[in-house]
């Protein structure tokens, strides 16, 4: 999808930078802050709700859609403040090109140490690499509908672009294999709120919640696995 585009980089309304997409009028965050939105829908209402409700040490988060690296980046500050271990899966058919994402200022809004964000872009694909003392990252470059594993996870991050610019990524299959790769009490969570998202989460046997959505959008969802 991303294969040869022109990518832009923008500052958002809370002065963090998101990419934008010109030929698909997509961005990769909200126009309204691309750090406050990811950290109203993964963090606030994903990892944190998943830490409040298990006493486990042990996180384990798969995400579609490894983009700029902003979830991996908040998730790996937070399991350290925590002291949670995490292991982080992210899968990323197109990764941004290196040069692109030193430009993004996520570790100067968040506080965090700027090696912490490049150390999570420059390292290698396809194999577990120990971020931090909390926190260990496995890159997958792959389409989605094409990736296998024997992991289960307890959260999954789901971030792909918008049903109307990437609708094959949001069809009933694709939510039935999200589904399949939680663990018992897993949960989905999501920044769209989309009617037939909601009836299809239903569908695979998802507990479905929708939430107030960040700034800008009414509406996210969040889902568990009964």
């Amino acid at each position: 999808m991303l294969k040869n585009r022109t990518i832009e980089l923008f500052t958002t309304e809370d002065g963090s930078h998101s990419l934008r997409v010109p030929d698909l009028n997509e961005t990769y965050h909200s126009n309204h802050g691309a750090i406050q939105e990811s950290n109203h829908v993964f963090i606030k209402n994903g990892l944190k709700h998943w830490v409040n409700n298990n006493s486990s040490n042990e996180i384990k988060i798969f995400e579609v859609g490894f983009g700029t690296g902003l979830n991996a980046l908040l998730t790996a500050t937070l399991a350290n403040k925590l002291e949670k271990n995490i292991f982080y899966q992210s899968i990323e058919l197109y990764p941004l090109p290196y040069k692109l994402t030193t430009q993004l200022n996520y570790s100067t809004l968040n506080s965090s140490d700027p090696k912490l964000f490049k150390l999570l872009h420059s390292s290698v694909w396809e194999k577990p690499v120990e971020i931090n003392n909390h926190f260990t990252l496995l890159k997958n470059q792959a389409p989605f509908q094409d990736f296998k594993t024997h992991h289960l996870y307890d959260l999954l991050f789901f971030d792909a672009f918008a049903p109307s610019k990437q609708p094959e990524m949001w069809e009933y299959p694709i939510i039935e294999k999200c589904y399949q790769l939680l663990n018992k009490g897993g949960v989905f969570v999501t920044y769209s709120a989309n009617g037939q998202l909601k009836r299809d989460l239903k569908k695979a046997g998802f507990m479905l919640e929708s939430l107030p959505g960040p700034p800008g959008k009414f509406e996210m969802v969040r889902a568990t696995k009964e």
